[in-house]
């Protein structure tokens, strides 16, 4: 059995996104791009929406005219062999690009419960919309903050507003950059609703 996972790289003020859909600010340097590489191996599983996924079809071959380093040709191997659940109501069975891909139309949370269950490894959700429904039902155990010395003002927040939870901080990193990555744990959840 899995556990469930949710990673996001923020503002100082929490937003995944600037006001303009933007999320550039957030790139990363190569020191944090070896971390997620790093942080790969424990990943059995991706739950990730439409827009997502398909951004994340760079990751499927080495773009024409480029030239991937050692730490990009690695992280794309450990992508491919990734179990990828793609939720979205729009995309078609003809959207999905590899065998261990598949499409649910409808992200329950008993579907996310029962992809968990089934999952070797951490099943990380991706992206704020579609994460909120499960880290607002308290079914998400980690979360990976990597927060960026910028303030937007504005736009996407990487978390739900009416979430409440207990969290315990376990891991911090300061990277060259000035990003910081908090990794935390729910200890206890107040899922929305909730008495």
């Amino acid at each position: 059995m899995g556990t469930l996972s949710f990673t996001a790289t923020i503002s100082i003020d929490g937003y995944a996104a600037g006001p303009d859909g933007d999320f550039q600010f957030g790139a990363p340097s190569e020191q944090v791009f070896r971390f997620h590489v790093e942080r790969m191996a424990a990943i059995s599983t991706e739950i990730l929406g439409r827009r997502t996924y398909e951004l994340m079809h760079y990751w499927e071959a080495e773009p024409e005219g480029e030239d991937w380093g050692d730490d990009e040709r690695e992280f794309a191997r450990l992508w491919q062999g990734l179990d990828i659940v793609a939720a979205s109501s729009s995309l078609t069975s003809d959207d999905i690009t590899r065998e261990n891909h598949r499409l649910v139309t409808r992200l329950t949370l008993d579907e996310i419960r029962r992809i968990t269950q089934h999952a070797s490894g951490e099943v990380e959700i991706f992206g704020p919309t579609t994460a909120a429904p499960a880290i607002r039902a308290g079914l998400v155990q980690d979360f990976r903050f990597f927060v960026v010395p910028v303030i937007l003002g504005g736009g996407l927040r990487a978390l739900p507003e009416d979430a409440r939870l207990d969290l315990r901080l376990i891991e911090s990193r300061v990277f060259e950059n000035g990003f910081t990555m908090l990794h935390y744990r729910a200890v206890q959840a107040h899922p929305a609703g909730a008495d």
